[in-house]
């Protein structure tokens, strides 16, 4: 919408009976005073329950609504359905809205609590009651209460009577506003989907809250992407925060028509408010902008920018814009971001983004139609997420049928659509020639490739290193590399092959490249071929069972091919081998090549790669054939079963790779191949029947792979110093020992034996000065290092500068460890997981720079007689022998007070240290300021024989972020759990980052829920996380600045005086109780109770289907025969109910759909019957004594009598009470009906009592309470 067609500036949404004659009224007026104008409806307006079309059509033309949040604002549905207008509008055309709390905390409208939650559950009893289009209006209550979340969370500003005065508030909301109006945003796009998050992600590299210095962040993809189209909301989103506003569109359009000049004249006529001004030259206007600008806070974008002549005549250095100054600058060439401070690149748009972009653009509306669905889906999946390409499907198929549609998909795919290919074709028109040849040998016939082999292909093709020119089509973002593959974005390639096509659109024999193998096949079959193809990319796509084609030919094809360059022919049978070949080829790759021999005519002078896997070449055939090869880089003659032996190559001085991997049948190696010194990539991988490898002297040699040599006995002799090698990989390789000569890899980093049978190192290894890591894996015969006789005095003293030492699964014993510990003392990751040693020996202490540590599965561990001063992450999963002492030492309280560790060893009872400790697999708490630092535990499992993943999740004011590790390591279990497990994590060794800040609330306190997410949903029998708690560290964080319950919602001096008293009476009560009685009177005790909870006390209850202990529960309970066993089950059960009661009060399942009144009580009755007849009887009680302190907060409601009280209250007396839990012993299952519970009514109409009725349900079952009562069952378990 365009800044004239805007109606209002203003649209005020407020709850009229609140504030219209008070605060929003005079509001109203000072925005007026200042010209800004203002929707404020009138009474008239607000008549029925729904809003008109006047209300809605002010809400669609008004720039910006300011919400005013009071007390009642949630009991009006008038008001709620103009909220969900009012966001509606700022997700489809990103309109500003501003929230004025007034009088009331944000949390309450965020979490709906206190007065909102009271006043939804109101909506939802009346649209219960009416019965009336039940599922919209409950559907409609969902969204009322997402509304209220969203419109909370945007940064708004809160007033509190008393604070301030009222005016100044309104002042700096005038303020506000006024500078958001002023500046009249950018037309953003018709439907910007998916563009919040991208906002925020531009907006988080431009570092707001810091003035300090200028920041430019560069925002970079292909064309039709939406960089212009993000870019103007990111300015649209921040512009009200700068003194002066440039946003340069067309920079590169612009720039071709009326030169740089004419781009600094624009600079500063829109940033200093003046025309017509003359500038003359590129120079002088430098000086001019910096001149003007260089005290002033701007922000400027350069939108489109292809050329870095033109960043350097806006943005040439920082110092020319004020301290706060922001820049952006939009390019399809991440080159010119060179110096930047952050990059952003455009992402697709996902499945449900595009096809609701699809959607308005074709239907005008955010769904699809269901009779479109299908061919919807077609259409998003050809776009490739794509917006450009949505944008204009979608408007051409407007009001078309799907007849229509199917065709036009279908004519797409053989010729793209115009628009969308003069947008994708700008960036390869600015590419050089030869590096638009690189593109569209890519585009056509390289795409998915390893990028070292296409770099070798078309380096061999085009006779030119291909570093340069790839890295341009990556800055360009024609291409990207995933993986390390090359791929492109699938309209590109399209892109690319349309332009080849068009070379020469009706004969296919003078096309450039060939890759279609329908076109391939029949330009064989018809030798229709010619001079002009230069690549041919056979590679046919595998069928049902990974069958091969079978192509008929005749062999000839390639006689007319005088200039082909590269031939690569994949999955695919030819009737006959090739009676030609040119000698123009470069790149010869041909899988189960039918011959044994080349074409005698074939003079491969000009041949760089030859890889012909899976042929029928004999050993002699290929010493024939190499000697042709003059200048061969790299020969592949993997998995050909007719090689016994590699012959004499010393003719190919020039090769760099040489693999023959899984020959089986290969026995010898010619020792011509260890001395070929340009060679940087050796390979025998699975050559089973390999016995020996000769000698080597391969001084340029970057990888050796030897694994799955199954007949290798030793490694071979090392002839001189190698100083490329870093990585050595041997895999299920049964070496038995290494020879000296090892030191000769010098600069080896990482060594991996994994399944290397009874292998024995040289000690020299010691001695390699850049080794870093070894990785020894179920070597299961491993041996101590061998003393080299020449290095005994050396290693002596020596200790190795390895810093990660992973012995796993190698059977190692006692013994070893005083040689291990002593060389390899610097150490700072070890594993010796699954291994037979039964303890671990003092001088581990003497590892100073351990800092990891693994022992898992070593289940003859009994000791650990050291711990490593800087310890940080231990594991010591089913290490079921590991002593009481040991366990004690690991989980010691200054072991972890620094919070940086993460343990896991046996155990089921979390350290007394943990102060604050709950049931179940969460805890939560609030802070303010910074994120305290303290220690997480959890007791886990046992899971069985699987290992398991896990994820330590915070969920912060409704933000769940996913912890990682500082070591980078996902946190897991490598081990079956088969007992219980306990995992201490210090706060300090997560990484919080980014994250911390952006879940961050603008209000004091922050609400965190910690637990923990596996990568299966467990079944009732297999609850992974048993309990969970945490210990603050002090003094690094304050008690002050940390609650564990809800500092928005503390009780009144009278609630907690009537607190003292309870407890009192129950610490009375349990030291007279000696006695309990019997089972079954006490589960019919727990069941009658819970019935006496009234319904409209549980309308705001959660949903308890997520914890049923239920019949398990309770046979389990039958067990115990003791008294001290079912005190301990009370306190479990008390635990969890004040854990379900917190969050009940949070608000935190205000989400869940509320559970009927039914299931609630009999969730209720199940989880009642754990508990013990005293505590119920306490409970009783209990229940009796709130309700009577209730006269004293509503004594204008209630009579002055007690009995009087509970009489009119809800008809329940004392004595009714007494009867009911007396009876209770007559009346044993569900199937009996006690006449004394029937006649305690269930329901009020009354608003009055219905509010007591949540007041006293709430002091019943308030967590502080439960608190103390636990900690009553704790002192008297003690005494029993």
């Amino acid at each position: 919408m365009s800044a004239a067609s805007f109606g209002y500036d203003v649209f005020l949404s407020f709850r009229g009976s609140d504030t219209r004659y008070g605060f929003t009224g005079n509001l109203y007026k000072a925005l007026s005073d200042k010209g800004i104008h203002v929707f404020f409806d009138d009474e008239e307006l607000q008549r029925g329950d729904e809003i008109g079309e006047a209300l809605i059509t002010a809400i669609k033309h008004s720039r910006m609504a300011i919400v005013v949040f009071s007390k009642n604002y949630a009991s009006s549905s008038f008001c709620l359905d103009e909220l969900l207008k009012i966001i509606d509008c700022v997700k489809a055309k990103g309109r500003f809205i501003l929230p004025i709390f007034y009088d009331v905390h944000p949390s309450h409208v965020r979490r709906q609590s206190g007065s909102y939650a009271e006043a939804l559950a109101m909506h939802e009893q009346r649209f219960t009651r009416s019965n009336q289009n039940l599922n919209f209006n409950m559907e409609k209550l969902q969204k009322w209460k997402m509304a209220l979340n969203q419109a909370a969370n945007v940064s708004g500003k809160h007033y509190k009577l008393g604070s301030e005065y009222e005016h100044e508030f309104i002042a700096k909301i005038v303020k506000e506003v006024s500078n958001k109006i002023n500046r009249r945003p950018l037309h953003v796009a018709d439907y910007p989907v998916g563009m919040e998050h991208r906002v925020q992600k531009v907006k988080s590299l431009l570092q707001f809250g810091s003035d300090i210095g200028v920041h430019i962040v560069g925002i970079h993809g292909i064309g039709g992407m939406g960089k212009s189209t993000l870019a103007r909301a990111v300015y649209n989103s921040i512009s009200d925060q700068f003194e002066g506003l440039c946003f340069l569109d067309g920079v590169r359009e612009n720039a071709v028509k009326h030169g740089l000049v004419h781009l600094q004249e624009m600079l500063l006529s829109e940033i200093v408010g003046e025309k017509d001004i003359k500038i003359g030259s590129v120079s002088k206007g430098i000086s001019i902008i910096k001149h003007r600008l260089h005290r002033k806070k701007v922000l400027l974008i350069l939108d489109d920018v292809d050329k870095l002549e033109q960043v350097r005549a806006t943005v040439g250095e920082r110092d020319w814009f004020g301290c706060g100054s922001r820049v952006i600058i939009t390019t399809r060439d991440k080159h010119l971001l060179h110096g930047v401070d952050g990059k952003y690149e455009v992402e697709d748009l996902n499945e449900e983004e595009a096809l609701e972009l699809l959607s308005w653009n074709a239907f005008k509306d955010d769904k699809v139609d269901p009779s479109y669905k299908d061919i919807s889906n077609q259409a998003v999946a050809y776009a490739s997420g794509l917006p450009l390409a949505l944008e204009v499907i979608g408007s051409l198929l407007f009001g078309k049928g799907t007849r229509e549609w199917e065709s036009a998909l279908d004519q797409f795919k053989k010729i793209p659509n115009k628009r969308i290919q003069d947008i994708l074709k700008v960036s390869y028109n600015a590419l050089e020639e030869n590096q638009q040849r690189i593109f569209l040998d890519i585009a056509c016939c390289l795409k998915g490739y390893e990028l070292q082999e296409v770099e070798d292909i078309l380096g061999a093709h085009h006779g030119v290193c291909m570093k340069y020119g790839i890295g341009v089509l990556v800055d360009k973002s024609l291409i990207k590399i995933k993986n390390g593959c090359v791929t492109l974005h699938e309209l590109i390639e399209v892109m690319g092959k349309e332009i080849d096509r068009q070379e020469s659109p009706k004969e296919l024999g003078k096309h450039r490249r060939l890759w279609f193998h329908k076109d391939i096949i029949q330009v064989f079959a018809e030798n229709s071929g010619t001079s002009e193809i230069e690549i041919i990319c056979l590679d046919f796509p595998l069928f049902e069972e990974d069958e091969e084609v079978f192509v008929e030919w005749d062999g000839e094809a390639f006689k007319k091919m005088e200039n082909l360059k590269t031939l690569i022919i994949r999955n695919s049978h030819f009737s006959k081998g090739p009676t030609y070949l040119p000698n123009s080829l470069r790149v010869l790759e041909w899988w189960t090549y039918p011959l044994h021999d080349l074409p005698t005519d074939f003079h491969p002078n000009k041949l760089a790669i030859c890889k012909l896997p899976r042929s029928c070449f004999t050993s002699l055939e290929l010493a024939t054939i190499s000697k042709k090869f003059m200048n061969l880089t790299v020969l592949n003659f993997d998995g050909s079963e007719c090689l016994t032996k590699i012959p004499d190559i010393s003719t190919l001085q020039n090769l760099e790779k040489l693999t023959f991997e899984c020959c089986e049948n290969l026995e010898a190696i010619h020792d011509s191949v260890g001395f070929l010194d340009k060679l940087k990539v050796l390979s025998a991988f699975g050559c089973s029947k390999l016995t020996s490898f000769p000698p080597i002297k391969l001084i340029s040699l970057e990888q050796l792979d030897l694994s799955s040599c199954s007949s290798l006995e030793s490694f071979p002799e090392i002839l001189g110093k190698m100083e490329n090698i870093t990585q050595l990989e041997l895999k299920n390789t049964p070496l038995k020992e290494f020879p000296s000569s090892f030191r000769n890899l010098v600069r080896l980093q990482d060594l991996v034996l994994v399944d290397c049978g009874n292998v024995q190192l040289p000690s020299s290894i010691v001695m390699l000065p850049e080794l870093a890591e070894i990785f020894a894996l179920g070597c299961k015969g491993w041996l101590l290092l061998k003393q080299d006789e020449n290095d005994e005095e050396k290693v002596s003293f020596v200790s190795s500068n390895v810093k990660c030492l992973c012995l796993s699964g190698c059977n190692l014993l006692d013994e070893y460890f005083p040689m291990v510990l002593a060389w390899f003392g610097n150490v700072k990751e070890l594993e010796l997981s699954s291994n037979n040693f039964t303890f671990l020996p003092e001088c581990i202490k003497e590892c100073r720079s351990l800092t990891l540590l693994n022992l898992d599965n070593c289940e003859h561990l009994k000791e650990i007689r050291g711990i490593p001063p800087n310890l940080e992450y231990f594991s010591a999963g089913n290490c079921q022998s590991l002593s009481f002492s040991c366990s004690a030492m690991l989980l010691d309280q200054e072991l972890h007070e620094a919070g940086n560790t993460m343990f896991c060893l046996p155990g089921s009872r979390i350290p007394e240290w943990l102060e604050q400790q709950s049931i179940g697999p969460s805890l939560c708490f609030w802070f303010r300021e910074k994120f305290p630092v303290m220690d997480l535990c959890f007791v886990l499992g046992p899971m069985g024989k699987d290992s398991i993943l896990f994820r330590p999740i915070m969920t912060i004011n409704g933000n769940t972020m996913e912890i990682q590790s500082l070591t980078d390591k996902r946190f897991c279990f490598d081990f079956p759990a088969l007992d219980y497990h306990i995992l201490i994590i210090g706060t300090k060794y997560m990484k919080l980052g980014d994250n911390l800040d952006k879940s961050l609330s603008e209000n004091e306190w922050n609400h965190v829920v910690v637990s923990i997410a596996l990568d299966f949903e467990p079944t009732p029998e297999e609850i992974f996380v048993k309990q969970t708690a945490l210990h603050v560290i002090k003094p690094e964080s304050s008690m002050d600045d940390i609650q564990f319950t809800d500092p928005c919602n503390q009780p009144s001096f009278k609630e907690k005086q009537t607190l003292v008293d309870t407890v009192d009476c129950h610490r009375q009560f349990m030291q007279q109780q000696t006695t309990l009685v019997p089972l079954k009177p006490h589960v019919r005790q727990g069941r009658k109770l819970f019935s006496l909870i009234p319904p409209e006390a549980c309308k705001n209850n959660v949903n308890w289907d997520s914890f049923s202990p239920g019949t398990r529960s309770i046979a389990s309970v039958q067990e115990y025969g003791t008294a001290s066993q079912k005190l301990r089950l009370d306190m479990g059960a008390l635990q969890f109910v004040q854990q379900r009661k917190r969050l009940a009060i949070l608000g935190l399942l205000q989400e869940r759909r509320t559970a009927s009144l039914d299931l609630l009580q009999r969730r209720g009755r199940e989880f009642l019957s754990l508990l013990s007849p005293p505590s119920l009887e306490l409970m009783v009680s209990w229940q009796r004594r709130c309700i009577t302190t209730v006269q004293g907060l509503q004594e204008q409601h209630l009579p002055s009598s007690t009995e009087q009280n509970f009489e009119g209250s809800n008809g329940i007396n004392e004595a009714k009470v007494k009867e009911v839990v007396k009876c209770s012993n007559h009346y044993g299952n569900d199937n009996e009906r006690n006449p004394l519970v029937e006649q305690l009514p269930m329901t009020k109409d009354d608003d009055v009592h219905n509010k007591r009725y949540q007041h006293v349900w709430k002091m019943a079952w308030d967590p502080m309470e439960l608190e103390h009562l636990v900690h009553i069952q704790k002192i008297n378990l003690s005494q029993r």
